[in-house]
């Protein structure tokens, strides 16, 4: 190899490792911006995204989430809230019938709750809930999820065939430090590359499936 076939080399190295820092730097800036902002245009239905659930009782990052679907459908954004998610092995209840039941419990009456109990990730249950709307002709949603996840929440919705927004939720365990603010953010920012690079999800984790 040749001096200057080895510059050229190191220079297409360097061009790539640059291009790919700047991504990343610029989807977790898109992540951070999206997280801040509160869309809640009058709607079909509220989509709360499912988080986890110990024998049909929310957990405080799930709770968070139906707290604040419960404070947008009082404010007439939507006449449905939508709860969505499927359960793990061994569970008696799906995290869409857990966020039903706690609605319920909270005085929403039974025709403006539909539960959709699919979905291991957020794009199973994003798909899920767009086959639910076209049923019903339905097209518009607003999506209540932690505010690090709204991004890929949208993408995924709007990949499905809805028209969302996002109205993310401003307590639980997602936004109690910068520390663990920072933490979902590089969590979120590859969770979203890895989406729009293969069109798969991550299933697992809270707020990032």
């Amino acid at each position: 190899m040749g001096a200057w076939t080895g510059r050229l080399v190191v220079r297409v190295l360097i061009a790539a490792v640059t291009a790919t820092l700047l991504l990343v730097a610029s989807t977790a800036l898109a992540i951070w911006w999206t997280a801040r902002g509160d869309d809640r245009p009058t709607s079909d239905a509220i989509v709360v995204l499912g988080s986890a659930q110990y024998n049909g009782v929310p957990s405080s990052i799930f709770e968070a989430r139906l707290e604040h679907a419960l404070d947008l459908y009082e404010d007439g954004v939507a006449p449905v809230i939508v709860t969505v998610g499927g359960k793990a092995a061994g569970d008696q209840f799906t995290e869409a019938e857990a966020g039903q039941q706690y609605l319920a419990d909270a005085g929403v009456e039974d025709d403006a709750l539909l539960a959709v109990p699919e979905g291991v990730d957020t794009l199973e249950s994003m798909r899920a809930v767009a086959t639910e709307f076209e049923d019903r002709g339905w097209h518009t949603a607003v999506l209540v999820t932690d505010p690090w996840h709204a991004m890929r929440a949208e993408r995924m919705a709007e990949d499905a065939g809805l028209e969302a927004s996002s109205s993310p939720t401003r307590q639980g365990p997602a936004v109690q430090t910068r520390t663990t603010q920072f933490k979902y953010i590089l969590r979120e920012t590859a969770a979203y590359l890895l989406y729009r690079a293969t069109g798969h999800s991550v299933a697992g984790a809270p707020g990032i499936g």
